[in-house]
């Protein structure tokens, strides 16, 4: 199903370039309640009394504003940077890392000043010649709820079909791709689909498209002749594991055999926690039962400097040949990017 907001923010300055105009106009004529926030950097009026209310209810919550600061984040291993086009996700899946960096109330926020932020790729792109340079659209998002509204995700994609050393990409877990099928990108946006056995899905990652849907998008994307990815994760080693994520690569199998000898990539990340995403999730999902036992995971420090539960090294070295033996048997010509 379409995204549709509860309620809708407005900076007032948004409201002085096209895109925030459209969007205003096209949410009042659905009679969603709209509101004009007094300061940018400060979103008050989103209900919620207990914790799981409040992250309901931010996610119910579309914000239009400014992307004030273009300064891009560092985006490795994927890309050379975040290219923040959007800010949070419509999906409410119980795992996700987000949980812990967009606040209580995780509200969508999406950015209306699109030319001056690919002003500054160009700028990037610039800086890093003769080498590509590479960018990525949903570090800290999923960008395809909200592009039926904004169409942000066509205009960039273009913009990198033009450029000889920039690349996009982006990741979703959502389906509504029609209006990017004939979008001229040049082969310099890969378009990649978060997937998961069918079971993970349906427990955990809702509000976000079926396995067979999104896979059936990814078909009509490779049709229209995009680079293709996968990110299969986070992988949950339970007691039949191999079984689950054997059918869903069987999904990819049935749904892609016309395309198996198209180079697709792939990128396998186990499941991970941080004490604080566990607080956090077990605030927002008192009922959840995702396994996050630390007596069943090594503790890690990060790059970022803050320790977090992985799996074993045994555990992970096991998933790791499953899915390379499993993969390129289906696929020739997959590319596995990284297993972690």
């Amino acid at each position: 199903m379409p995204f549709k907001p509860k309620r809708v923010m407005f900076e007032q300055e948004a409201l002085n370039y096209p895109l925030g105009k459209k969007l205003f106009d096209e949410f009042k004529e659905k009679k969603i309640e709209i509101s004009i926030l007094k300061s940018h950097n400060k979103v008050t009026g989103i209900p919620g009394k207990t914790p799981a209310q409040a992250f309901g209810e931010g996610k119910n919550t579309l914000v239009i504003g400014l992307r004030h600061t273009l300064k891009f984040e560092s985006c490795k291993p994927s890309a050379h940077y975040q290219l923040p086009l959007v800010t949070g996700c419509a999906g409410m899946c119980t795992y996700c890392y987000l949980n812990t960096q967009l606040g209580k109330k995780p509200y969508i926020r999406v950015y209306v000043n699109v030319d001056e932020i690919l002003n500054q790729c160009s700028k990037y792109i610039e800086e890093r010649q003769p080498d590509i340079t590479y960018f990525e659209g949903a570090a800290t998002s999923d960008p395809i709820p909200v592009e039926p509204y904004t169409g942000t995700l066509r205009k960039t994609i273009e913009f990198f079909g033009q450029q000889d050393l920039g690349r996009f990409r982006f990741v979703t877990k959502f389906t509504d791709v029609e209006g990017l099928l004939d979008a001229a990108h040049n082969g310099h946006t890969m378009v990649r689909f978060s997937i998961n056995a069918d079971s993970i899905i349906s427990k955990y990652e809702h509000k976000t498209a079926s396995l067979a849907d999104r896979v059936t998008a990814a078909r009509k994307i490779i049709e229209s002749n995009y680079p293709i990815g996968f990110i299969i994760g986070p992988v949950f080693l339970f007691d039949d594991w191999k079984s689950e994520y054997g059918e869903m690569l069987l999904e990819l199998e049935k749904q892609l055999a016309a395309h198996s000898t198209n180079e697709i990539h792939f990128e396998i990340i186990s499941h991970r926690f941080t004490a604080r995403a566990k607080k956090n999730i077990n605030e927002v999902f008192p009922e959840n039962d995702l396994p996050m036992d630390e007596e069943q995971r090594k503790y890690k420090y990060g790059q970022f400097g803050y320790g977090k539960y992985v799996y074993h090294k045994e555990q992970l070295q096991e998933m790791e040949i499953f899915f390379k033996e499993r993969l390129t048997q289906i696929f020739p010509q997959a590319v596995i990017d990284y297993v972690i």
